[in-house]
């Protein structure tokens, strides 16, 4: 079975990290959104918040799971035992920034390789970033072309 975990804070998940779950779906038998927990980070919303917002976001997406996580991705990768890791790119930087993410999680797994599968954001949404959204909301700006409807709309 081909498992991927796409791993990040999504605070909040915007239409970027739709993007590459979208398309990357029909790449795997099974996607698995992981929120990482860091302690030292101060987060806009709550874990049960951004996990609520993917959940409704992906609602539609059966073989799509949400979970969270502390420690190190790769160490999560074997928990669940999944050899593929996902990751969106918008831009050089992040490009570099991710290969050498990539690198050291093959280098960690010498046993059992976890592959880094980079998909490049499309082009209208390769703006848009988490901080980006968090900077709008903070001065009351108009975040809403940004995210999903389960992050525009309250839950019911």
């Amino acid at each position: 079975m081909r498992i991927a975990v796409f791993p990040g804070s999504f605070d909040p998940i915007t239409l970027g990290h739709f993007d590459i779950v979208e398309r990357a779906y029909p790449l795997f038998d099974k996607i698995i959104i992981a929120i990482g927990q860091n302690s030292q980070k101060k987060y806009m919303f709550s874990l049960e918040q951004r996990m609520d917002f993917i959940k409704r976001t992906f609602k539609d997406f059966p073989n799509i799971e949400v979970d969270h996580f502390e420690g190190l991705t790769i160490d999560y990768c074997r928990s669940k035992n999944v050899n593929f890791i996902l990751r969106g790119l918008r831009n050089p930087a992040d490009f570099e920034f991710e290969k050498a993410i990539a690198q050291t999680n093959r280098e960690l797994t010498q046993e059992n390789k976890v592959e880094t599968i980079f998909l490049l954001t499309s082009a209208g949404k390769s703006f848009i970033s988490s901080s980006i959204v968090r900077e709008i909301i903070t001065f009351n700006g108009n975040y809403e072309l940004l995210v999903p409807e389960a992050v525009r709309v309250p839950k019911q």
